[in-house]
């Protein structure tokens, strides 16, 4: 989120407060957050994960951020190889998310072992699953041992939208 939109989400969300008539800390006490979260997030210096932006929208009823564009943009992809195979990397975080976002283009199944369970692997598997990718993980739970859970990304299909009547 850039600094322009976390200050548009902080004049709505102070707005959307005051219409109802509540203190940041009725708010707070609404979102289970502190008051100071509250402040933070009505200046723009709080980040805000995809979750609390729903719980947003619920509590305040309206919506704050529109995710993607409303008509679907047609691209198309032509040439290159059919690949296979297994890559062998690091499991650092940037490769991590580089990996869940790579994935897109394969038309199989996707799966991505040893990946860090971090709020940045999160928040792109909850991107993913917004536009219609099937995400599992075989450990439900954050692991904090040695052993990393593996992704399963399920193949997904663009829908095109239906043209005009001829």
């Amino acid at each position: 989120m850039t600094q322009e939109t976390a200050e548009h989400v902080g004049v709505l969300l102070r707005d959307a407060r005051g219409e109802k008539g509540w203190t940041q800390g009725q708010l707070a006490a609404e979102l289970g957050t502190s008051q100071s979260a509250i402040a933070r997030m009505e200046q723009g210096k709080q980040n805000l994960s995809l979750k609390m932006i729903q719980r947003l929208e619920t509590i305040v009823g309206r919506t704050i951020v529109k995710v993607g564009r409303p008509a679907m943009t047609h691209l198309r992809v032509e040439g290159g190889r059919t690949l296979s195979g297994s890559v062998d990397v690091n499991t650092s975080k940037n490769a991590g998310v580089a990996l869940l976002c790579a994935s897109l283009i394969n038309r199989g199944t996707t799966t991505l072992r040893r990946l860090a369970r971090i709020e940045e692997v999160n928040r792109i598997v909850e991107v993913l699953t917004s536009i219609g990718v099937e995400c599992t993980c075989s450990t439900p739970t954050i692991c904090r041992s040695a052993a990393r859970p593996s992704w399963t990304l399920m193949p997904w299909t663009w829908r095109q939208p239906a043209g005009p009547a001829a």
